[in-house]
């Protein structure tokens, strides 16, 4: 019950759950098993489950101020780690298993294509944002941290443009799915949706004694 209370307990699936897709690519890499195109594969799979991850990471306000999920509280930071971590690794994947290191062709390539373009200023913009994620740096930076950290929101869009542009398909998942998740996770950070929200919870719990059925008292003539 108290691993429960603390939140041990969701820390230890979100690690499970963040290393083992790179568990399933690594295997997959050296197996064989990841298609005809695995350079393609790769990228696919660490951009998405970058995006996911990050994605995980924006819900976690909203799960802590609108429902009381406290223990979104002591996972949000490392949900931010891991996203940047496969959001990384889905850039090396391109520059090193795509392109050799060959830094002229990279630089025409995200010049040329402007989801490229965008995908390279989400990863730039992460950097930092990684960097100050620790306690130490939210103590030196104070109020700045949270400026600094508002950048995340343009990160998140400029990923999910990027991989929208990127697909052959007019219509995909990441308009399909992603853009809509996205922006109802920016609504629900915006401080007026959250105190109403936060008024109509506080009512339904006071009117929630009124609606009980009161308790039958024993009939003291019998």
């Amino acid at each position: 019950m108290k691993a429960f209370k603390n939140g041990a307990w969701l820390r230890t699936l979100v690690h499970i759950g963040a290393w083992a897709p790179l568990a399933f690519l690594l295997y997959g890499w050296f197996s064989g098993g990841l298609g005809v195109n695995p350079i393609q594969y790769l990228l696919q799979s660490t951009g998405l489950t970058g995006i996911r991850l990050l994605m995980l990471s924006i819900a976690c306000t909203p799960l802590i101020t609108l429902f009381q999920f406290r223990p979104a509280q002591t996972v949000r930071r490392a949900l931010g780690l891991y996203g940047f971590m496969y959001i990384a690794l889905h850039f090396a994947t391109f520059a090193i298993l795509d392109f050799g290191l060959d830094l002229e062709l990279i630089f025409l390539e995200i010049t040329e294509k402007p989801y490229i373009v965008l995908g390279t200023l989400a990863l730039l913009s992460m950097i930092p944002l990684a960097i100050t994620s620790t306690r130490g740096w939210q103590k030196r930076l104070g109020a700045a941290w949270k400026r600094l950290h508002r950048v995340f929101y343009a990160t998140m869009v400029l990923g999910v443009v990027h991989y929208w542009w990127s697909q052959k398909a007019d219509l995909n998942i990441a308009l399909l799915a992603y853009a809509p998740i996205l922006l109802l996770l920016f609504v629900a950070r915006i401080p007026a949706v959250r105190r109403a929200i936060a008024a109509r919870r506080t009512a339904g719990a006071k009117l929630s004694p009124l609606t009980a059925r009161p308790q039958q008292q024993p009939d003291k003539r019998a």
